[in-house]
């Protein structure tokens, strides 16, 4: 038998920026004060909270405002505007003409990682928000992750929201993390060098593999800060089999919303500690004149839009071609879009649909010291007892950082879960 395990299920369909997660988990129950302690564990200097409770259409919610000593506040017309990544090739590191702090990846991490009595695994998701951010700027500008500077998404507030959320999410107990699908908004948005098409360059590497939906709003709903979160912390769009909701709580943003008002809905529930037997929906399609590719691209597109899991097996077909069974499996809730995308991204002429019966185990996450820094290993719960696997994003992340093979930080990671997990 196995243990109730807490998820949060984070409601982004108005969009996310780092700012609203804190007003949200404040409204979900942590205490103000527990923030306070995480930006002292930083060694912040001149950096304060204020929360204050605010209406967001028709909702009331929490606004968390992150308050740096010196800093200017911004002028009426420019409140609600995004803080937005400011990226450079190499540089200075320090100030450069306008006054704005320049950081590196690197810096920012030395700052995260320097936290002392923080939650291990919300440093680690912390560390893994910023790499993830660094790498898609250094797409959009066509350099080296450790080669982009920031300043407004390096500056301390940015900093909080990042390890604010991830820690806070910690602290609540949660141990696993699903979002919704993330708006599609157009538009444009002033950054630092201009006007950028929204959703902005980094922010549309980051959406990469995570669901969306066409808001048909104009302003930026998705923030850089927002979305690397989303990326970093999100294990599925859909709230877990058996999931029980305990806290609610509602995130504020400085934009005044559109359709929908600029809040993030935060959930916090926990999931059942029994194997659970649940049904599932199995879809299935016989293809014998698809390309590799088509294949391939089907299969991403099916995870991407919440499948379970997602495979492809050879075989042989009438008139002795080969070709393959493409195969999803799904919740009864999402068969129907899945079925649309295997519909949309092959030649199939039909999909077979099969309702099966599985046994889940729980499952949680959990954190462990590595010399590669923090690595996420999975747990599954057994009869026989838990076992883990590390995860492969941050084992690759900790391997590019640190320039050696996959395999050696995956190595280091099953040794440190056998050598600190309890009898």
């Amino acid at each position: 038998m196995g243990v109730p395990s807490t998820v949060a299920y984070l409601d982004v369909t108005a969009g996310v920026a780092g700012d609203m997660c804190l007003g949200a988990l404040v409204d979900a129950g942590l205490p103000l004060a527990s923030l306070t302690e995480i930006v002292a564990a930083l060694g912040l200097q001149g950096v304060t909270l204020a929360a204050r409770r605010v209406t967001q259409g028709a909702f009331a919610a929490t606004k968390v405002d992150v308050v740096v000593a010196g800093a200017p506040a911004p002028a009426p017309e420019a409140r609600g505007a995004p803080r937005h990544p400011h990226v450079h090739g190499p540089v200075a590191v320090g100030e450069d003409a306008h006054g704005h702090a320049h950081r590196t990846l690197a810096d920012v991490l030395a700052i995260v990682r320097k936290a002392k009595g923080l939650s291990p695994e919300g440093l680690a998701d912390a560390v893994r928000a910023f790499t993830l951010l660094a790498e898609a700027e250094g797409k959009v500008h066509g350099i080296p992750a450790e080669a982009v500077h920031f300043h407004e998404v390096g500056a301390l507030d940015a900093i909080v929201d990042v390890v604010g959320t991830c820690v806070g999410l910690r602290r609540l107990g949660v141990l696993e993390v699903r979002t919704s699908a993330l708006p599609w908004s157009t538009g444009r948005v002033k950054a630092a060098h201009g006007d950028l098409p929204l959703p902005a360059p980094a922010v549309t590497h980051l959406l990469l593999g995570h669901p969306t939906y066409p808001s048909g709003e104009t302003f930026e709903q998705v923030t850089p800060t927002g979305a690397a979160l989303v990326r970093a912390l999100s294990r599925g769009i859909e709230p877990p089999a058996g999931f029980v909701p305990r806290a609610v709580g509602l995130g504020a943003g400085d934009h005044p919303g559109g359709r929908l008002p600029n809040v993030v809905r935060l959930v916090v529930g926990e999931t059942g500690g029994d194997r659970t037997p649940t049904d599932a929906v199995l879809l299935e399609t016989n293809l014998d004149d698809a390309t590799g590719q088509q294949v391939g691209h089907a299969l991403e597109q099916a995870l991407a839009a919440g499948a379970l899991d997602a495979w492809a097996v050879p075989v042989t077909m009438k008139k002795s071609r080969p070709g393959v069974v493409l195969a999803v499996l799904a919740e009864p809730s999402t068969a129907a879009a899945l079925e649309a995308v295997l519909l949309r991204e092959t030649p199939t002429l039909g999909v077979r649909r099969t309702t099966v019966a599985r046994t889940v185990l729980p499952r949680r996450t959990a954190a462990v010291p590595t010399t590669y820094g923090p690595i996420h290993v999975k747990v599954r719960t057994t009869p026989w007892g838990d076992e883990a696997t590390p995860e492969y994003e941050d084992c690759r992340l900790a391997a590019q950082r640190a320039g050696v093979s996959w395999r050696l930080v995956a190595a280091a990671a099953t040794a440190a879960w056998t050598g600190t997990r309890p009898a």
